[in-house]
């Protein structure tokens, strides 16, 4: 698959959790929330995680935002889900990693994260993509 169909289906895979987004929506057992916006193009997220013997039984979002910060927190709720702690905070740090340009490791269970690389390219729309994951690691730290 040569560069454009690859940037081409990364984009479809982002505009289809920006318009179908999963786990959207309150969750009433959720025992950690977290509000968290990025000031700089107005997201906001609200992040719901029920936390039970370290697992992440359930994860559920609200929020609006930019199409980059929407999709990647519909990505990161499929991620996470049913993952214990610690998978969720090496998911969230090699997320960062990709975001950066550093070198990272994305694997299956991680889901359709990596369709958010091209972001890197675009500093401004960093923030857009990992304010779901910043909102995760501050959820699981406090808890």
């Amino acid at each position: 698959m040569n560069f454009s169909n690859l940037e081409q289906l990364y984009r479809s895979v982002i505009m289809d959790h920006y318009k179908h987004p999963r786990n959207k929506g309150e969750l009433d057992s959720g025992t950690i929330t977290i509000d968290m916006n990025n000031p700089t193009c107005g997201d906001e997220i609200r992040l719901m995680l029920e936390v039970k013997d370290n697992i992440i039984d359930d994860v559920r979002f609200e929020g609006h935002g930019c199409s980059i910060s929407m999709a990647s927190a519909s990505m990161m709720t499929e991620a996470v889900k049913g993952k214990n702690v610690e998978r969720a905070l090496e998911m969230a740090d090699e997320f960062s990693k990709m975001m950066l340009g550093e070198e990272y490791t994305i694997t299956d269970d991680m889901g359709d994260i990596e369709a958010l690389s091209g972001v890197s390219q675009f500093p401004a729309r960093i923030k857009c993509a990992t304010l779901s994951w910043k909102a995760l690691e501050k959820g699981v730290k406090e808890e």
